[in-house]
């Protein structure tokens, strides 16, 4: 409880300085704002009311208070583009993207993990270095490239998927896995040979310690050895790097959503920059803050559970 207690406590200050950060960054972009949402042939009227709206004329700090009280209340401001709030706007957008880093990751893993374990198992071997080789070649490969190729193959030529468009969950469960699938393949490729390049590394100097000895002398199997003994405290660095990874790609799938026309976040916060659209950018921008933010927490958290030492160190 202290650990959680410790790790929410820092949550909080590096919300605020993040949040803080990113109005900060959107609020002094170049230009004038009121012109760049209404355009030069805006009347003046219409100029002072939006100046009103956005809170122009009051310091920094004060428009960020307000606007922090206001998007803890779910209110982040109206789209001047599309006169949608933009709260709602990220609502209908996000949880594609969500499930698009989410289908990746377990795609990632369900083959980064089994090459690991079969490259640490026999490290040198010809099997080994043919992993490794696969995965430099996933590493070399561009993840839109991957996506053309994908598209290209089965979606043009095979015709098992649609080339673009997203279709909700609730709609139709597996027309929204077969619009995420190839998105997912794409943007899991790359996080493949990361993980499984990692997760090798581990397991290696886990193999060679005294406790792993010590199964092997009393004849546990290698099964056993790697999911009961080895597997866990050789996994600190892989959750680490895919909670990373998954805050990254919560911003970071902005090609993918484009290629295969998905409405999701990245393309949202795109599409926000090209029209100027401060509103739908400043929420979008802090949508992405805090969602890094909060898999870092999770992660912390999970730390500790893989890891009893780390939760006996913050109880101290």
């Amino acid at each position: 409880m202290r650990l959680i207690a410790s790790r929410f406590a820092r949550l909080v200050a590096v919300l605020v300085a993040v949040t803080f950060a990113s109005f900060c960054m959107v609020a002094l972009l170049p230009g004038d704002i009121v012109s760049s949402v209404l355009g030069p042939d805006a009347t003046e009227e219409a100029r002072e009311q939006a100046r009103e709206d956005l809170n122009l004329d009051a310091p920094l700090p004060v428009r960020y208070v307000q606007w922090a009280a206001d998007a803890l209340r779910g209110d982040l401001g109206v789209s001047y583009r599309t006169n949608q709030p933009v709260s709602e706007a990220l609502g209908e957008r996000v949880w594609v993207t969500i499930e698009l880093v989410l289908l990746s990751q377990l795609i990632a893993l369900a083959i980064a993990i089994p090459m690991a374990i079969f490259g640490a198992l026999r490290p040198g071997s010809w099997l080994d270095r043919f992993l490794s080789g696969a995965q430099l070649a996933m590493l070399a490969t561009p993840g839109y490239l991957v996506a053309i190729g994908l598209m290209a193959v089965f979606a043009v030529q095979l015709g098992w998927f649609d080339t673009t468009g997203y279709t909700r969950f609730l709609d139709d469960p597996l027309a929204n896995l077969k619009s995420l699938l190839l998105p997912s393949i794409a943007l899991a490729l790359e996080q493949v040979a990361v993980y499984s390049r990692v997760l090798r590394t581990d397991l290696v100097n886990t193999f060679d310690q005294d406790f792993i000895w010590f199964a092997r002398a009393k004849g546990n199997t290698t099964r056993d050895i790697v999911v009961r003994h080895a597997l866990r405290p050789s996994s600190i660095g892989l959750v680490t790097l895919t909670g990373v990874s998954v805050g990254r790609m919560i911003g970071g799938t902005v090609l993918v959503e484009t290629i295969f026309a998905l409405p999701g976040l990245g393309r949202f916060t795109i599409d926000a920059i090209n029209n100027r659209d401060f509103m739908a950018l400043q929420g979008a921008v802090v949508v992405l803050t805090v969602g890094f933010v909060l898999v870092n927490f999770a992660v912390d958290i999970l730390h500790g559970v893989i890891d009893p030492r780390i939760r006996t160190e913050a109880a101290r």
